[in-house]
């Protein structure tokens, strides 16, 4: 808070009870952090700012840290008197990486244990979620595996596992998260969908009604690998849940 940051628990909760979207960058470097704050400083958008393991190592922890209150600073010199903007980590694989990152600054820290058995995930992830909360940060976490690349990590489309929504419920009741991420069939990556796109809408459904069966009412879900998904499955995911109003999927020609 003393960057001038907000986590992502206050804004899913305005989203929510507003009925609009959140868009979150990945950005590298200056100007791509540049281009973000001024187009969201003039919608007046909230938006949360998401750098990976990876461009964290590239950027510098230290660098972040200030790019993040100058990012919350040059908002307000563009007119944007309140800025809602989140600096959140983007699939972080370890209790360290998230520790370290809720140290420097970060408001909000996503804790990745898919990779993990379903019973570790969950230890995993309550033992961030403990020590995010007492500092007032919020947590995204990730129940199932998407295929594709993250940070040079692939994942085969024979590796991947799809969310079970019985477990995503537990899950979140056990760990106490401020929001999950499931795999219905979207992947990371630019280079995904060389055949026809195939998402488990039904699925989907089924997670969101488990978790407002056991009392979470409109849990925020997050769906990532979303590029270059087509038009009309976006528009089928806000069918059941999602905020995504005239979303479009990426050209062909453009992957």
């Amino acid at each position: 808070k003393e960057l001038g940051l907000v986590n992502t628990k206050e804004m899913f909760k305005g989203a929510v009870e507003g009925g609009y979207a959140i868009p979150a960058f990945n950005f590298n470097n200056m100007e791509q952090m540049q281009a973000i704050i001024q187009a969201c400083a003039e919608t007046k958008s909230p938006v949360i700012l998401q750098v990976s393991s990876g461009a964290r190592k590239y950027a510098n922890q230290t660098l972040l840290r200030y790019m993040a209150q100058g990012a919350v600073e040059y908002a307000k010199e563009l007119g944007w008197e309140k800025p809602q903007i989140c600096l959140h980590l983007d699939h972080g694989d370890t209790f360290e990486l998230c520790k370290s990152c809720i140290d420097m600054g970060f408001s909000s820290v996503m804790i990745d244990g898919s990779h993990h058995s379903y019973e570790e995930n969950i230890e995993l992830t309550k033992k961030v979620v403990e020590y995010a909360h007492e500092r007032g940060v919020s947590v995204e976490a990730e129940l199932g595996k998407l295929a594709g690349v993250e940070d040079d990590v692939k994942v085969s489309a024979a590796d991947s596992t799809y969310t079970d929504p019985a477990e995503a419920a537990r899950f979140v009741k056990e760990t106490g998260c401020d929001s999950l991420a499931v795999a219905i069939g979207t992947s990371h990556g630019a280079y995904k969908f060389s055949g026809e796109a195939k998402l488990d809408f039904e699925r989907l459904k089924e997670i969101k009604d488990a978790l407002k069966e056991a009392g979470f009412g409109d849990y925020p879900i997050v769906l990532h690998g979303s590029s270059s998904v087509p038009a009309e499955f976006v528009a089928k995911c806000n069918q059941f849940g999602g905020k995504l109003p005239n979303a479009q999927g990426v050209p062909e020609e453009m992957l």
